[in-house]
């Protein structure tokens, strides 16, 4: 332990005596291990730290299988028919969104929430903090008003009032019982904003008429694995439920089960979709450490160049090989070390960028900071980083010839230390390529989508959601009215243009699809579409064009004959080479009824981009609000203005607002701002990056710059001999300068080998361009000749400004 602690103590005061090589190689390790570990703090919760529930690996989501394999809802009898027959699960819950309304505040806020089935709590394996769990008689059709409160809700809309349970509360005009509050630790991955919890009261006996809401697909199942049966036997259980039907439990066209149901459990349910995203980032911080443990090893390679004579001499006083080697690595250790203290700082500061950056929807977030794990992993790769650092130089240093190195001057340094430098220097420019092109095809997949044309002109256009409110709106007429006249007021603000209503808002989140059922199809086939019940002025407002026939106006009204718009790409798919006008449909709720009326498409528009710039066209259909089945309680306000768009945002607030005080408005945004915020997810991953590669194009520069930089000294005498002996500037420049570009070329030739094998980790986020995209690869290499050019004309100019009588005189 004193030998120990006397290598310490002799490593920090060789880094004091060198305050430039120290504190260069501690800033640089500090920035490899702070990103890696900022970058760990993100991967760490989402994709392999278990969730906060006991026993989470058993518990399940289970989803309807579309056609195409995605995840589709449930609908609440098929949740019944699955909770009745598996023998597979413990217990089963389904869920849905809530969001309730609290008035009496200056403004209207919504909450958000969920409606659970009782045991929802139950099979999470959480109870609440204070007061009780839901019960069986809770969840009844038309039962009591009870709802659960979060502990961020308690305390914040509640002060924390000790006396809350049996307390009523007012939320979207009823007043509910609280009969529990959830602990403070509790998460609920399945909706982290929810703070309200209350009874979803479906009725199980209304399994007749397929109109209802029990058949919408609307509903997420989670379930618990009963102990000892693996997913694969949960499969194979649903497989049967799915194959083998029963009277008991009919099931209509859009639910039949009939292309299976997606099990998996819920950590991975939760990070698919940021899965390779996250994968991607982690493997691109760890390449950045390793060019920055690359340079590092560099440093010490070229500063136990300087100090084999003091090697030699200690060996020659009785060091021991082995000894001289621990004390190499005492000090590469204690460099790793320092360099990890800056690193905990740089990742601190990363981790609140990681949030702040992070794209909307990515899961536990409130998991991401640095904890314990965070603090075990940043002290491993430390040590790990501390050992494997000092091994190259210590073997170096310490396999010398003794007399040689008492002779040796230290300006000179063995051909074997040389070729590892420059093996090292190969090794950062190649992968420094990899990061490069990888950002580059992000950057060029990024370009493609916002060249895409969305299907609408996003300039001068605000959105909001309204959302009515309260008993009073109970009927379709209230419904309608409130909105009617909530966008006449809107219409009459100074600055705006056109303003209209629709279902749901492109690029917004939403998405709501219907059964569309042709008349030449005959009665037993129904296709799914993108609803749109719009008010007139839709198409005005976001500028969608007109491809055939007219749009929707106010002539479409309640009594007057239907009339629906087919999107172009549906209309093309349906009607190849005919028109699509004066066909004859049926949709939604109508589908099925030979008495109910057939609806006429009077006209074409252009695709709107829904989900994502990156899909494919959608097949859509637009209505009239007023011939629609239902008012929909919540409604997007699109409003294209004359100037800009953002500056009216109160102003239209306090329009609608005028109509009636105590209706929420929410999830305003510019049009503009949902393009963008629909590719955040790419966007983020292309920051992160670009940060990368750029921090490995400087750190390969620097590779370059230091090692011909010491070439040169090495050389001085041999520069000195070539000057004298008629070698002009000219030669000399082109001599360094054609040993760092070779370097260049070889790391080069590595990189493109790696770039074409790495990036196959990025397909899905790429768009428009391929993996082994020429233009991204031709700049990239371009990119780095320049840079390379730069790292070596610094040292090649000091080259050649030798003075051959002065190199000689000094040797």
């Amino acid at each position: 332990m004193s030998t120990l602690i006397q290598d310490f103590r002799y490593a920090l005061r060789q880094l004091r005596r060198n305050p430039g090589f120290a504190g260069t190689a501690i800033l640089i390790l500090g920035l490899g291990i702070g990103a890696t570990t900022a970058i760990f703090s993100a991967v760490n919760p989402i994709l392999f730290e278990p969730l906060p529930y006991p026993e989470a690996s058993r518990i399940m989501m289970i989803w309807y299988a579309g056609q195409d394999g995605t995840r589709i809802p449930q609908t609440f009898h098929t949740y019944r028919e699955l909770a009745e027959r598996n023998r597979a699960f413990d217990d089963m819950a389904v869920m849905r969104a809530w969001q309730p309304t609290l008035t009496g505040a200056e403004q209207p806020e919504r909450l958000d929430g969920q409606q659970v089935s009782a045991n929802y709590f139950r099979v999470l394996g959480v109870a609440p903090a204070m007061g009780r769990d839901f019960q069986t008689a809770d969840d009844i059709f038309h039962g009591p008003k009870v709802v659960m409160l979060s502990d961020g809700a308690w305390r914040g809309h509640f002060g924390a009032d000790p006396a809350i349970v049996g307390r009523d509360v007012k939320l979207g005009g009823d007043n509910y019982t609280v009969i529990g509050v959830m602990p403070g630790a509790f998460n609920n991955i399945l909706a982290p904003a929810a703070e309200f919890w209350s009874p979803l009261q479906y009725d199980p006996t209304n399994i007749a008429s397929i109109e209802t809401r029990e058949w919408g697909h609307h509903l997420r199942v989670v379930a618990r694995l009963r102990p000892g049966v693996s997913t694969a036997q949960a499969r194979s259980d649903l497989e049967r439920i799915a194959r083998d039907r029963v009277a008991e439990f009919p099931r209509p066209p859009w639910a039949s089960l009939s292309n299976g149901l997606v099990v998996n459990s819920l950590q991975a349910d939760v990070a698919a979709g940021v899965k390779p995203a996250l994968l991607a980032v982690a493997g691109a911080v760890m390449l950045v450490l390793l060019i920055a443990c690359v340079n590092v090893t560099n440093l010490l390679l070229a500063r136990g160049a300087q100090r084999r004579g003091e090697f030699a001499m200690r060996a020659a006083l009785g060091a021991a090989r082995p000894r001289l080697i621990r004390q190499l690595l005492t000090e590469s250790l204690l460099l790793a070390l320092l360099g990890g203290a800056v690193g905990m700082l740089v990742a601190q500061f990363g981790v609140r960028a990681l949030v702040a950056l992070s794209p909307p929807g990515l899961p536990r977030l409130d998991a991401i900071r640095l904890d314990t794990p965070a603090f075990v992993f940043a002290l491993g790769i430390t040590t790990v980083i501390g050992l494997a650092l000092g091994l190259i130089p210590a073997l170096h240093a310490s396999r010398g010839d003794l007399q040689a190195g008492l002779q040796q001057s230290s300006m000179r340094t063995a051909a074997s230390q040389q070729c590892t430098r420059r093996t090292l220097v190969v090794a950062e420019i190649a992968i420094a390529l990899v990061l490069l092109v990888s950002a580059g095809l992000l950057l060029r997949s990024l370009q493609h989508l916002f060249a895409i044309d969305p299907g609408f002109d996003a300039s001068h256009v605000i959105t909001m959601q309204v959302q009515e409110s309260g008993h009073r709106f109970d009927t379709d007429s209230a419904r309608a009215e409130f909105f009617r006249q909530a966008l006449e007021a809107v219409s009459h603000v100074p600055g705006v243009e056109t303003a209209a209503f629709t279902s749901q808002l492109p690029l917004s989140g939403d998405y709501e699809s219907y059964g569309v059922q042709f008349e030449s199809d005959g009665n037993d086939n129904a296709e799914a579409g993108l609803r749109y019940a719009v008010s007139p002025g839709y198409f005005a407002a976001l500028h969608i064009p007109l491809r055939r026939g007219r749009v929707l106006d106010e002539h479409d009204t309640a009594g007057a004959p239907l009339a629906v718009l087919l999107s172009e790409s549906f209309a093309k798919r349906k009607f190849p080479g005919q028109d699509a006008l004066g066909k004859r449909v049926r949709v939604g709720p109508d589908i099925g009824y030979a008495d109910r009326p057939w609806a006429t498409v009077v006209g074409v528009v252009g695709n709107v981009k829904q989900a994502s710039l990156a899909l494919g066209e959608s097949d859509a259909f637009y209505t009239s609000t007023s011939q629609w089945a239902w008012v929909d309680r919540a409604q997007s306000l699109v409003v294209r203005t004359r100037g800009d768009a953002a500056s009216l945002t109160s102003s239209i607030k306090n329009a609608v607002w005028s109509v009636d005080r105590d209706q929420p408005i929410v999830r305003v945004a510019t049009m503009d701002s949902l393009l963008t915020t629909s590719e955040a997810e790419r966007r983020f991953v292309l920051i992160l990056f670009e940060a990368f590669g750029l921090a490995a194009l400087a750190l390969a520069a620097t590779g370059i710059y230091g090692v011909l930089s010491g070439s040169v000294t090495e050389r001085l005498r041999e520069i000195g001999v070539r000057v004298a002996l008629g070698a002009t500037r000219q030669d000399i420049l082109r001599l360094v300068i054609r040993q760092g570009m070779t370097l260049t070329a070889v790391g080069v030739v590595i990189g493109l080998a790696g770039a074409a094998g790495a990036t196959q980790a990025l397909i899905t986020l790429l768009f428009g361009v391929s993996r082994l995209d020429p233009v991204t690869y031709l700049g990239v290499i371009a990119l780095l000749a320049g840079v390379a050019g730069i790292a070596c004309g610094l040292p090649a100019w000091r080259a050649a400004q030798i003075d051959p009588a002065s190199t000689l005189r000094g040797e």
